[in-house]
């Protein structure tokens, strides 16, 4: 019997309290939300996995939980702790990624530039919340719309507040299509979001290689704190662009980063132990969130507009809403609402060029958080 109680003691039913009963519910509506609802199922479906992995209450000095050292779980979190994933996810995004619509237009770079506001103010919304400037600014890069930035920052600058700020960016991220058409709606009139733009002009092949050298150089002399992760996505892009290492860049953009994202996604997932993860500042955390994805759909709409003062071919101010750099759901609800006002307005290839940069955008604002604070 002794035995026997020893056992029940150390299991999960003895050791359960209501904050984990919380949190096993909030990760089965991720997985939900994942599979029923197609929101990011590559980053959900994980990460609501590994919420109900890290809120299964065991007794401590076992060496399993994410939180003890030597154990599987935190062998693999090292990865986000140390900012590994992130840039070998950066990796695989620059592999993926077609910056062709961005160079065919370069005035939509500004739109993705705007939307980095969010990063800012959100800051600011940090400090007046009473948070240290450090942890201000680990919260503000959610405003960039950029899970493994996110991440990279706050392993950075604000560890102990990781868990928080990843599930608080990778929500947002796959809410983007409920978030952003409300926002779109409210500041852009029905004239407006029928706007066509022409099809852009193509890119040469030499152009499309000598950018990412060319822009590395430019934006790791400007903000050198983010030499980690635009390194890796102009080295990825370098490698889809050049032609000649395609085995590479497909691997980098298949199995390379579908491994690195189920390691990061479970990882961040078990990283939300109720006892730590329950808190007033992740309360804080989430509303800052919400705000921060708020004000850059709205201030990359707005700049949109503010452009078309001062131009004759005007575009149209939904994809001012790419700016964020969810790539590319963010670009996929500008072409979904620009179709819902005329199924013939195709502006996803437009909307590509500031959601593409709006991930340079954020990654040099990493770089400028970090130097500035780290």
């Amino acid at each position: 019997m002794d035995i026997l109680l020893d056992f029940l003691k150390t299991g999960a039913f003895a050791n359960m309290s209501w904050g984990n009963l919380s949190m096993l519910v909030v990760g089965c509506v991720f997985i939900y939300l994942g599979v029923a609802k197609d929101y990011e199922p590559l980053l959900l479906v994980p990460i609501g996995f590994g919420i109900l992995v890290g809120n299964i209450p065991f007794q401590p000095g076992m060496r399993i939980g994410i939180y003890e050292p030597g154990s599987v779980l935190s062998i693999l979190y090292t990865g986000v702790t140390q900012g590994w994933y992130p840039s070998l996810i950066f990796l695989g995004i620059g592999a993926m990624t077609d910056f062709s619509c961005m160079l065919a237009n370069p005035r939509l770079i500004l739109l993705g530039a705007a939307a980095q506001t969010g990063i800012f103010l959100t800051f600011l919304g940090a400090v007046f919340l009473g948070f240290a400037y450090k942890d201000a600014a680990a919260i503000g890069i959610i405003g960039g719309a950029d899970g493994p930035t996110a991440i990279f920052l706050s392993s950075k600058l604000a560890p102990h507040l990781l868990g928080a700020i990843a599930v608080s960016a990778y929500s947002y991220m796959a809410l983007v299509p409920v978030i952003q058409p409300p926002i779109i709606k409210l500041l852009t009139t029905k004239k407006e979001r029928l706007i066509k733009m022409k099809p852009s002009k193509p890119v040469s092949k030499r152009l499309r290689i000598l950018f990412p050298i060319i822009a590395f150089l430019i934006t790791a002399f400007i903000a050198p704190g983010s030499l980690n992760l635009l390194g890796f996505l102009f080295f990825g892009n370098l490698l889809k662009e050049s032609m000649v290492t395609e085995r590479l860049a497909s691997t980098a953009r298949t199995a390379f980063i579908d491994i690195v994202t189920i390691l990061l996604g479970l990882t961040v997932g078990a990283s939300t132990d109720a006892s730590r993860f329950l808190t007033p500042a992740s309360i804080k955390i989430f509303i800052l969130g919400a705000g921060s994805f708020a004000v850059a759909t709205a201030a990359g709409v707005i700049f949109a507009k503010i452009m078309n003062l001062f131009m004759s071919k005007k575009i149209n101010p939904i994809i001012g809403a790419a700016g964020v750099s969810a790539v590319p759901d963010s670009a996929r609800v500008c072409q979904m609402m620009g179709a819902k006002e005329d199924p013939n307005n195709f502006l996803i290839m437009h909307a590509m060029a500031p959601n593409v940069a709006g991930v340079i955008g954020s990654a040099i604002g990493a770089g400028v958080l970090l130097a500035t604070f780290g």
